[in-house]
C-alpha cells in the first residue's frame, strides 16, 4: 500500500483549514459541502488530480457512509492523510457555524440560497472549466512506502 503525504507550508495549512470550515458552514447551511466546496478546492487551488480529490474528500467522511469508497481510494495511494485531518477539523467548526446560521434563516431564504448555490457551480462547470489537471500534477506527492 502506497501512503502519500504532501510537504506543507503554514500557508497551505491555513488553506486547507478554511476550506474545511467552508464547507461545513456550507454543510450546516445546506446540507452539501465535500463534493462541491472540498473537491474544486483541492484541484484548483493546490493542484489535486481528480482522483486525489474525490479520494481525499471521501477520507473525510470516512466513518460510517464513505468506509468502502475510501478504502479502495486508500489501497491506490489516493487519500493523503494530512490533508484529511486537517479540513475534518475546519469542516468540524464549520459546520457547527453554518447550522446555527442555517436554523437562525427562513425555510424560503435556505432553498434561494442553495439554489444559487448550486445554478453558480453549475455555470462554472459548464462553461468556465478548463482542461483537468494533467496526472503529473499528481507526482508531485511523496511516496512514504510501499507494500
Amino acid at each position: 500500500m502506497k501512503i502519500k503525504t504532501r510537504n506543507m507550508d503554514v500557508q497551505t495549512i491555513l488553506f486547507l483549514v478554511i476550506l474545511g470550515i467552508a464547507a461545513g458552514i456550507l454543510s450546516g447551511l445546506v446540507g452539501v459541502g465535500g463534493g462541491i466546496i472540498i473537491v474544486p478546492g483541492l484541484v484548483f487551488i493546490l493542484a489535486f488530480s481528480q482522483k486525489m480529490a474525490q479520494g481525499t474528500s471521501l477520507g473525510i467522511l470516512l466513518l460510517p457512509i464513505g468506509i468502502l469508497g475510501v478504502i479502495q481510494y486508500y489501497k491506490q495511494g489516493y487519500i493523503d492523510l494530512k490533508v484529511v485531518a486537517l479540513i475534518s477539523i475546519g469542516f468540524l467548526l464549520g459546520s457547527y457555524f453554518g447550522s446555527k446560521l442555517a436554523l437562525s434563516l427562513s425555510q424560503e431564504s435556505l432553498k434561494k440560497i442553495f439554489a444559487i448555490f448550486l445554478i453558480m457551480m453549475a455555470i462554472k462547470m459548464l462553461f468556465f472549466d478548463g482542461a483537468p489537471p494533467s496526472e503529473k500534477k499528481e507526482n508531485k506527492l511523496e511516496v512514504k512506502g510501499n507494500p
